[in-house]
Parts: structure tokens; sequence; C-alpha cells
């Protein structure tokens, strides 16, 4: 990672809770845009303003599961990860503080009459590939008995609609695709009355690590022929194609060839972006604000020059931007 986002992020620039709890509307955040022209500060509200007719935004629509669940017997909590191709379960254990736990092999009970078994590590052990017994499909479970996933830095509970965008149809994700909470049906409306289209797509994210910033593991994507004829129809029209959040660039740019051509395409990735890698489908990038060193800053300096990125993380440190999934969102564009 270049030392320029080896920075310091005060505590007071965490969002510990969703912007309506500030007063604001999902869609009332700030906006600070990104490119060659220089930094701008703007309200996610003026997003049709900033786009062009031509555009299209690519969107993840996998919805939040409640996928914390607390273990009977022991002050632990299960967070469910990743559905892995053999049928079992990533899942990942935390202590009472919400603190990564080292956890041991073996069966952790679960309310309702469920069990995981932990069998071995996961990608270097902070996650456990686990048998998971829970009489009904996972997602039904969780509805049941489970709660959204939130880190120390989110001090109180809030329901699962605060961790779901306006966008989500298909339940699968560990964490929320975030860069597409302040889009509402307004803003939504007013994009499409400015000729921005929507390319959907679909990544179920597993959960992130903030304590140790490790590169993100397989998670399943699905990438439909009318998204692939859409993006590539946009390029070829001199139009720009900006990924809502960085799953929606992980998605799409597994199903891009080296040309930028988008094909339909599903199944596991394990495309790690980075900017020796460097992208070929996607212009732009809205995205949330990523903590120092995290991995996800790789893949955001593969879409932005690395000038660009530098000084939009150094004002947005200086003007107060909040960070994290209830926070503020920042625009690259070329």
């Amino acid at each position: 990672m270049s030392a320029v986002l080896d920075f310091t992020l005060p505590a007071s620039l965490e969002a510990h809770e969703p912007p309506e709890a500030r007063g604001l509307g999902r869609d009332g955040v700030r906006l600070l845009v990104a490119s060659g022209a220089g930094v701008a500060h703007r309200r996610f509200t003026e997003l049709p303003e900033l786009l062009r007719a031509g555009d299209v935004l690519v969107v993840n629509t996998s919805g939040t599961l409640a996928a914390a669940v607390g273990v009977l017997g022991v002050p632990l909590r299960l967070h469910f990860s990743t559905r892995l191709p053999d049928g079992r379960w990533a899942v990942e254990v935390r202590d009472a503080s919400r603190r990564p736990h080292p956890g041991a092999a073996g069966e952790l009970r679960l309310p309702g009459g469920a069990s995981v078994t932990l069998e071995e590590p996961y990608t270097g052990g902070r996650l456990w590939a686990a048998t998971v017994r829970t009489g009904v499909p996972v997602p039904e479970f969780l509805r049941r008995h489970g709660e959204p996933i939130r880190y120390p830095y989110v001090r109180r509970r809030w329901p699962l609609a605060s961790y779901q965008t306006v966008f989500a149809r298909e339940p699968g994700s560990a964490e929320m695709p975030s860069a597409g909470r302040p889009f509402s049906e307004r803003v939504v409306t007013r994009l499409v009355a400015a000729g921005v289209r929507f390319a959907p797509l679909v990544l179920h994210t597993g959960v992130a690590s903030p304590e140790a910033h490790e590169r993100p593991y397989p998670e399943w994507f699905a990438v439909a022929e009318t998204t692939a004829r859409l993006v590539n129809d946009t390029r070829a029209a001199g139009g720009r194609v900006v990924a809502v959040g960085t799953t929606a660039v992980r998605a799409l740019e597994s199903a891009a060839g080296p040309d930028g051509r988008v094909v339909a395409r599903s199944g596991y990735t394990d495309l790690i972006v980075t900017p020796q890698r460097g992208v070929s489908a996607v212009d732009g990038l809205l995205t949330g604000f990523h903590e120092p060193r995290a991995s996800h800053l790789d893949l955001l300096a593969a879409v932005s020059a690395p000038d660009v990125l530098a000084a939009a993380y150094a004002e947005a440190v200086r003007e107060g931007y909040l960070w994290h999934e209830f926070g503020d969102v920042n625009l690259l564009l070329p």
C-alpha cells in the first residue's frame, strides 16, 4: 500500500450511527468529489448534477443478512460470512466486546437448537470453515435469531432495515454493500430523469477484517447478460461506467476481459483488484471512506490516480468527513 494513504484516522471521524439518527435523510450525507480537476465538497443529493446523461451506475443488489448470532453458554458471537462451494460456511468468532476471538475447533451451540462445528481455519485463521446445522435455510435461521454485524465504533443496536440499501433484492451479504446506502428513491428518480442508467449485479460480501486488513477471500457473484450488454454499450458510446462500491468493482471486473468487454458470468470470484492489475470495465467509483492501510485502498488506487486519491483522503480528514458504513461518501471520477 502506498504510504500516502497510511494516514491517521481521528476517532471523532467515525460514524457511530446512521445519518437518520443525526437528523439527516439517508441521502443527506456529504459527498467528496475527486478527479484530475481537483476536489469538491458536495452533498449526496447533488449526485444527479455530477453525472452525465448516458453514464451508468453499477449497483449491487445483494441484501444484508442479520449475520451475527450469540453462542449459547459462552460470551461469544458468531458471524456468518460466506457459504462455501462445498455447502459449509466461513464463519468468524468474536468475543463479548465484538473483538476477534481465536476460537477452537469444535461445536458451538446456537439458539433454536442449531449448532456450528468449527472444522478448520479458513484464509489465515481469522475465519473457520464450519458445518452448520440449523434445520432451516441459513438466511431464515438468521432472520429468526440473528442481528446485523456491528463493530465497536457502532455503539448501539440498529434494526436490519438500517443496513439495507434501496437496491437490496437477494439476501446474502454478511455486511451491507454500504456505498449504496445513501441512495433514496428521490435521488434514484432524479438520476433516471437526468439520463443516468442503472446496471444491477450481485456480490454477496463476507465479513470485513477491520483489525487485520486482510485481502478479500472468494465471494459469490453474478453478472447478468442485460447488465453486461448495458455496460458494453455505454462504453462503446463514450459514457462512463461508475461502480457503486468496491463490491461492484470486484464483480464487474470478474466478468470482464482484458479489453474491458463484460460477459454474463456467475460463481465464486477470488479476484484481487490492485493498482498493478488495474481495471478494464470501470471508469469511476462511488465509495465510502476506508480505514488506514485497508486492503480496499488498493482497489481505489486501481481506479483513481494516486495523487487524486491522496488529495481526496487528506481533504476528507481535514474537513471532518465521517468514516464507516454510516458515514459520508467519495466519488472518484476520471
